[in-house]
């Protein structure tokens, strides 16, 4: 028989392609380049020529400021940089809200309610009088249903009314600006302005028709000293739980909460409403980028929007309604930054009323953009599944086009767990120079009915006392990496006696990891003088999905931080898979 012919394999190599410009109709420039292309042509080794047609393509995602089109006839619209920041006020441009894309998509807030609890609305100004609920307001200062404002010579309970105007002042009516939500209706609750606070007041504004409001706005909380250390009482805390759990027909109540105004002296999470789970903690930036200087720093803060700050620039503050028909130019602090964010999750439920408050969570981390962001102190990093965060801005600042557009698609997430994942009840002695290093490894409750496997919120519940309460530093790092600043050093804190019992710091920046690992907790002092203490108690609480909560949602921008996460997810399950079918498989054939 004759020996078998050899098989010949040659490597497939494509044809080479060649993208010439040949121009024509320009007479300095065409002989030598038509010469080229003609010689070009006659190569043995060209095979054809075919002429291309250009046409055009834009880039997703990228907003030319000068491409803006919202006419609107309120005078003070066009200083409402953040808003639409063309450069106003020496701002950077760019750096704002997006909400122009979200009105051109054509959401603005209809059919939403959102509280203002605060020092009452002045409900006549004719550029709220509108769109002002009267139904959904009260007054639990005087105990009545007319939530206005108590008169005083220096317009000191002009807070709420200014806050109500960032939300939904109406829009081409001649008058001031234009609210982030210019066609929700604002609600007023009055409930800041008597001798003192109580814990029923606190708990009734809190709970005041959660069927009927949809989010609830707060600019205050305990006093921003540097000091003080202070949360929400027994009824309040059971009327924002209340809040989330029923509210809303169960989907919950969305509570937005100011992060603070005590600036590098103080931090938010030893205030016990922005570092709550229930709320949604908002810092600001100022319109280049840069904290403002009263900006407290935390890990518990969700996401940023603006305020006024360092600039002396009269237009550089936040434009908005003020007390008896007035307009203003200077609404400040973090107390304007919450409301402008209360006003993007109003956009947001327009396009999508079926989202709940954790929701409103996850897309707030998801769609919140580094932007032009800065800080000199605390920089941006990366957390264990790549989410980029600022333990002053949160994931970022708020985007309302972003929003609107993943909200439209978004799939509620799975159900919350929680597990207690481990606590160390032992004392242990703290010294100046010698930081006190604790360990908890955890299974995170894998093989429970409560099995955590993707975060969303952690606690480390700490009873801790000190020589010096200020002086105290306390970090977390979890098993995927991510350290969280948990208590940064407070120097006007002259505590000794109280210090932290069975505190609750929380942490958001380890938001979508898997919690299975060992955790380790620093704690130590950063004053020059010797200090000392003890700490009695650390818990750790992990709260989140046992599931996947973006492997089923829809992805329409393939370089979003959803399409990042969702890879990831993908990733993980599918190494999870094989993990129990190799381990399954081993145990058959032992």
């Amino acid at each position: 028989a004759p020996a078998a012919a050899p098989l010949i394999r040659r490597k497939r190599i494509a044809p080479l392609i060649y993208m010439m410009f040949c121009p024509c109709g320009t007479v300095e420039h065409s002989w030598v380049g038509l010469i080229s292309c003609y010689f070009f042509c006659l190569l043995p080794q060209v095979e054809n020529v075919i002429e291309q047609e250009g046409f055009s393509r834009q880039k997703r995602g990228y907003r030319n400021i000068n491409d803006i089109e919202v006419n609107m006839s309120d005078p003070l619209f066009t200083k409402q940089w953040y808003l639409i920041n063309t450069g106003q006020a020496d701002g950077t441009p760019g750096l704002d809200l997006n909400v122009a894309e979200a009105w051109q998509l054509g959401y603005t807030g209809k059919g939403v309610t959102i509280a203002i609890m605060d020092d009452g609305i002045d409900y006549l100004h004719p550029d709220l009088a509108s769109n002002y609920n009267a139904d959904a307001s009260y007054d639990f200062s005087s105990n009545d249903p007319y939530p206005f404002p108590r008169y005083t010579d220096d317009w000191f309970n002009s807070h709420g009314t200014r806050c109500a105007g960032e939300v939904s002042a109406a829009a081409n009516n001649n008058i001031c600006g234009v609210g982030v939500a210019y066609n929700s209706k604002v609600a007023g609750i009055r409930m800041l302005d008597q001798p003192f606070m109580t814990d029923i007041i606190e708990a009734s504004s809190i709970s005041h028709m959660p069927q009927v409001i949809d989010i609830y706005s707060a600019s205050w909380g305990p006093t921003d000293d540097g000091k003080t250390v202070d949360g929400p009482r027994e009824l309040t805390l059971q009327a924002m739980a209340d809040g989330v759990n029923k509210g809303r027909g169960g989907k919950g109540s969305i509570y937005v909460w100011a992060s603070g105004d005590g600036g590098s002296y103080d931090d938010c999470n030893c205030d016990g409403y922005a570092s709550s789970m229930w709320t949604i903690s908002i810092n600001s930036a100022i319109n280049d980028g840069r904290t403002a200087l009263y900006d407290e720093s935390c890990s518990s803060t969700l996401a940023s929007t603006f305020s006024n700050g360092r600039k002396r620039n009269p237009e550089a503050g936040v434009a908005t309604t003020d007390l008896y028909g007035n307009c203003t130019l200077r609404h400040s602090g973090t107390s304007a930054a919450a409301p402008e964010a209360a006003g993007v999750f109003a956009l947001a439920l327009e396009a999508n009323p079926n989202l709940t408050w954790r929701d409103m969570q996850h897309l707030s981390v998801l769609t919140s953009k580094r932007n032009q962001l800065h800080d000199e102190v605390h920089q941006w990093r990366r957390n264990g599944v790549g989410l980029e965060f600022n333990h002053l801005f949160g994931y970022g600042v708020l985007d309302a086009g972003g929003m609107v557009k993943m909200a439209k698609d978004w799939k509620t997430v799975p159900e919350r767990f929680h597990c207690v994942a481990g606590s160390i009840q032992e004392t242990h002695k703290i010294q100046s120079g010698n930081k006190l290093v604790l360990a908890i490894t955890t299974e995170a409750c894998q093989g429970k009915d409560n099995f955590v496997r993707y975060l969303e919120h952690v606690q480390a519940v700490v009873t801790v006392n000190a020589s010096r309460r200020g002086d105290l530093n306390i970090n977390m790092t979890s098993p995927m990496g991510t350290k969280s600043i948990l208590l940064s050093r407070r120097p006007r804190d002259d505590d000794s006696k109280v210090g932290f019992d069975k505190w609750p710091f929380m942490t958001t920046h380890t938001w979508g990891e898997d919690p299975r690992g060992t955790w380790v907790l620093e704690v130590g002092f950063q004053d020059e003088e010797p200090q000392r203490g003890v700490l009695k108690e650390w818990t750790l609480m992990l709260h989140g999905t046992q599931s996947a909560p973006y492997i089923d949602q829809i992805v329409r921008d393939y370089q979003s931080k959803l399409a990042m996460s969702k890879k990831e997810e993908l990733e993980e399950e599918l190494d999870e898979a094989i993990d129990r079918s190799l381990k399954s498989l081993m145990s058959k054939n032992n």
